[in-house]
Formats: C-alpha cells, sequence, structure tokens
C-alpha cells in the first residue's frame, strides 16, 4: 500500500491582517501561475473568495506562517487555497470511533474471526479483477520486481486490499480532510499537519491543483493509498513522464514496490509458514519473537522448511472452530510495516497468491 474548500475570511481582511506586503494582482483570467511559491489551480479555484470554514481559526494561521516561512509559499494563494478548505465533521466522528479504547474482555475461543476478515477480499469476482489489473501492468509489474526484488503478487495484493485495484480509491478531498484533522481535530493535529504540509508541498512541486485532488477520509492517495508522508519518502516516477502521479497505475506500482524494499522485504523470501500443532499458552502476533526450538518445544513444527530463519513470529488465526498457526518470516514483518495487522498482512498475501494462481 495505496486518496479544499474555504478556511479563512475574506481574502482582503486576511490581507489586511497579514505583516506581508499585499501581493499583486492575479492575472486578468484569475489563474495563479504556477511558481514563486503558488500552486497551479484551475480558473474556478483561484481568486478572491468570501470566507471559510476555518476563518478565525489559531491553528490555521499558524499553518499558514509556517508555510510561508518555512517554504517560501505565497501567503495570498495559500489564504486562497485554504480559505476553500471545508471542515467536514463526519471525518472526526469516524476518527473518533477509531480511536484507542480500553475494552472488555471479547468472546472467549475462536469465532471465525479471521475467516470473516479474508472474506472480504478473497472472493472469486475480487480474485478475476486483480488477474485482469497482473495482465493489464505485467510489463510495470516485472520491472518493479527487478528494480526493487519485490514479487508482483505482493504489489497486487497491497493495492487489492488497498482500492480493489483502483476502484476504490476514496471520493473525499484530500485538502478538505487533512485541514479539518489539522486544525479541528486537537488528538492527532500535529501528525495531520504535517501531513498537509507536505501534501501542499507536493502539490506545488507536482503541478496539482491541491483543490482537485481526492483520496481517504484519512488524507490517503492513489492505488496504494500512500499519506503524503509516504509519498516524500517512497513514492517514485516509474513511467518516466517526469512527475511523481499515485493516481497512475505504473506510478503506484514502482512505489509499492519502493516501499517494501526501503522497509526490509528480502528478495527471494517466503512470507510465513504454516505450523502443525497448537500452542495456546504463548503469546502471538508479528512482534513476537521467538526461536525455532522454543516452538517446537511448545509443540509446533513446520510444514515445509523455514530455510535459514532460526528466530520468527507466532502467528495465531482464528478460523472458527480452531486456531491456525503460523511461523512469521522477516517478509511478513515488512507487510506490517503497510498496515500494522496480522489480518491485513496475511490477507495482502494470500490475495496476491490467489491471483497469481488464478491467471
Amino acid at each position: 500500500m495505496r486518496y479544499l474548500a474555504l478556511l479563512l475570511p475574506a481574502v482582503a481582511l486576511l490581507s489586511a491582517c497579514s505583516s506581508q506586503p499585499k501581493p499583486a494582482p492575479a492575472e486578468p483570467h484569475g489563474n495563479p501561475f504556477k511558481g514563486n511559491g503558488g500552486f497551479l489551480l484551475e480558473p474556478s479555484h483561484s481568486g478572491a473568495v468570501l470566507g471559510g470554514d476555518f476563518a478565525n481559526n489559531q491553528a490555521a494561521e499558524a499553518f499558514i506562517d509556517k508555510m510561508v516561512r518555512k517554504h517560501g509559499f505565497d501567503r495570498q494563494q495559500l489564504h486562497n487555497v485554504l480559505a476553500q478548505a471545508k471542515n467536514l465533521d463526519w471525518i472526526v466522528r469516524l476518527m473518533d470511533r477509531q480511536a484507542p479504547t480500553t475494552t472488555t474482555q471479547g468472546p472467549v475461543g475462536p469465532n471465525g474471526a479471521w475467516i470473516r476478515y479474508r472474506s472480504k477480499f478473497i472472493t472469486p469476482d475480487n480474485v478475476q479483477n486483480g488477474v485482469a489489473f497482473w495482465n493489464q501492468y505485467q510489463d510495470a509489474l516485472q520491472r518493479a520486481e527487478k528494480t526493487y526484488g519485490v514479487p508482483p503478487e505482493i504489489i497486487v495484493g497491497i493495492i487489492g486490499v488497498e482500492t480493489r485495484w483502483g476502484r476504490v480509491m476514496g471520493k473525499t478531498r484530500i485538502l478538505d480532510a487533512l485541514a479539518t484533522l489539522s486544525f479541528n481535530y486537537p488528538r492527532r493535529a500535529e501528525y495531520f499537519s504535517g501531513e498537509l504540509e507536505t501534501f501542499l508541498l507536493m502539490a506545488r512541486e507536482e503541478d496539482d491543483d491541491p483543490l482537485e485532488l481526492r483520496g481517504s477520509f484519512a488524507g490517503a492517495m492513489g492505488y496504494g493509498q500512500f499519506m503524503p508522508s509516504a509519498f516524500k519518502q517512497y513514492a517514485v516516477d516509474f513511467n518516466g513522464d517526469g512527475h511523481i502521479n499515485l493516481w497512475d497505475p505504473v506510478d503506484a506500482i514502482g512505489s509499492v514496490a519502493h516501499y517494501f524494499q526501503e522497509h526490509g522485504w528480502l528478495t527471494n523470501g517466503t512470507v510465513a509458514v504454516e505450523a502443525n500443532g497448537q500452542a495456546p499458552g504463548l503469546e502471538s502476533g508479528f512482534k513476537t519473537r521467538y526461536t525455532v526450538a522454543q516452538l517446537a518445544a511448545a509443540g509446533l513444527t513446520p510444514v515445509i522448511p523455514l530455510d535459514n530463519n532460526q528466530q520468527v513470529s507466532l502467528l495465531k488465526f482464528d478460523m472458527g472452530t480452531r486456531y491456525q498457526y503460523w511461523y512469521g518470516l522477516p517478509n511478513f514483518y515488512a507487510i506490517t510495516r503497510y498496515n500494522h495487522s496480522n489480518h491485513y498482512a496475511m490477507a495482502v498475501w494470500q490475495l496476491g497468491l490467489a491471483v497469481k494462481q488464478a491467471r
């Protein structure tokens, strides 16, 4: 893995409140120019506006000051852009529902949690959609494997779980999402303010209109649902057109592969090996570490050789009537760097394998 409206009061008032000199008038057609700290905007997204959802918001004012001081942004154009960012209360409600909470003990014993999760992704129709994606972008997938050492099934699995191979990339304007979470969500404001900063830098660098780009409610972008910080660190121009565009499947393929290379993917290594036996007394999860000898003493044996992996994690999946145990190898941990979830990583791997087998 793999997604913009009024922020401050009237532009005239914002200019008056600023200590900066009044900027020169815009071009007659009202389309702000790219360069000199500005964005490339669609004509309908430029010019003076009359107010904004974040008017008089101190966090927004401080953010604008920082962007002007640190990155040389044009203050007036930032006002024009951020004044058009919408405060989306429903995003705050969603984030609150996802916030960590203290929960009571869940059901004791297996109840099929992994089966239910897996069934969201590994279905006949979804697998066939993955086959179509793989066939269409086979050359890019092969080139990504050659360049970064990451096999096609992992890239296909990530993009499939994240966006159904581009079918569900999110419809929320990214500027709206990030402005809401930066300026009206104190619990994570520092993190999302950094993401908004990086997003605006990306838009400036890549000649994007920041009011046009859409993604997830948390600001994730494109086929692989990269956050702006991931774009900055790992996104690549894989189609060679001089721009990095996460909504382009070829750039997304290369960017996902690069992400995994940078997070320790081992070329030609497997992801996990199923275990025979049960180990109910042992802690499980991708963060655990055991020697193979320790797991053998607990009653587990691998169904295939573990090669040279002498230290592994113990993975436990709820199959409904029993638990299924796996030896988690370094590449499983690499997948969890994309999303810190045992279920997610296993779904990515198994979906990719199902697509590969169906081709």
